[in-house]
């Protein structure tokens, strides 16, 4: 048997802030916990360090506003992707570049979120 990722974590600074992006860039559902928010893509969910969330014990360094790095596949073309990104007024950092993913070869273009961590769309995808 092997494990399979279910979630992790990033910092947000802002709730509004953070929640509009996510959910208006990355279509992410928001999801209420406690004092915060979690932000779920299907399957798979990331948790939210940010003010009024206590990550302690458990964190014994908390994650801190950007210094995260995800990576969210595209389904499609990766240009529809960085189409997307400059409808939704968020700048391409770096590409289109060939990247490794989980799934093998492919396309990237990378962005940051409004704390500044890194994100990034793969396509696996042909243009």
């Amino acid at each position: 048997m092997k494990p399979k990722l279910d979630h992790c974590v990033i910092h947000v600074s802002d709730w509004e802030r953070s929640n509009a992006f996510y959910t208006r860039v990355l279509g992410a559902e928001l999801i209420p916990r406690g004092a915060g928010f979690a932000y779920r893509f299907g399957a798979t969910q990331l948790n939210c360090h940010g003010p009024g969330v206590d990550a302690t014990p458990v964190a014994r360094d908390p994650v801190r506003p950007g210094n995260s790095d995800l990576c969210f596949e595209w389904p499609g073309p990766i240009a529809e992707a960085r189409a997307h990104l400059e409808r939704c007024d968020v700048e391409v950092e770096l590409g289109p570049v060939p990247r490794h993913g989980a799934r093998g070869k492919g396309i990237s273009v990378y962005f940051r979120d409004p704390d500044g961590s890194l994100m990034e769309f793969i396509s696996y995808v042909s243009a």
